[in-house]
């Protein structure tokens, strides 16, 4: 976006617009150098600022001359915990679900789940409660924010496995004919 300061007009890329009793085309600022955009008062519009993230703030902006500025107005605090956990539990138990088999087949032939697997759901469902542990106990958006940006979930016992068997693989340049 654009801003001339003698019109006090704002103009948008791919729009067409009028300057000066000048008519310009849609694509004339994609088209035009820096230069041709001076030489008529256009500015770009900086941004002063950056919005903050829209799941824990209210965003909204204001346009003084060639400047943005963002206002960023946190949410209602129980609003956003009630979200947080909600988001912490449906992602253990997404994560969970594809392993809830191993579960049922234990019970139903009365043979027990590997040993590694169980710690890993366990480790899943630890890491869930920590976490609205801590979002609970949090004082403002700003730490539920932190928190869960900050949330490692634990690797299953196939990923790690496949981690610990991928070796970098040495290339070998051919060598240059005599």
């Amino acid at each position: 976006m654009f801003y001339n300061a003698e019109y006090d007009q704002y103009v948008q890329a791919g729009t067409a617009f009028i300057l000066g009793g000048i008519q310009y085309p849609a694509n004339w600022l994609n088209l035009s150098t820096p230069e041709e955009k001076a030489a008529v008062g256009l500015v770009e519009v900086i941004a002063t600022d950056s919005p903050a993230d829209q799941t824990y703030y209210w965003v909204s902006e204001t346009l003084n001359g060639a400047e943005l500025t963002y206002i960023n107005t946190p949410k209602d605090l129980i609003d956003v915990k009630t979200n947080a956990t909600a988001q912490v539990n449906n992602t253990a138990y997404s994560i969970l679900f594809p392993t809830d088999w191993m579960v049922v087949k234990a019970m139903e032939t009365s043979t027990k789940v590997a040993p590694s697997w169980n710690s890993w759901r366990q480790s899943i469902r630890d890491c869930a409660t920590n976490a609205v542990a801590m979002i609970e106990g949090a004082p403002d958006v700003d730490v539920v924010a932190g928190i869960m940006s900050n949330i490692n979930w634990p690797k299953d016992p196939d990923q790690v496995a496949l981690e610990v068997s991928v070796q970098p693989v040495e290339t070998v340049q051919p060598a240059d004919p005599v």
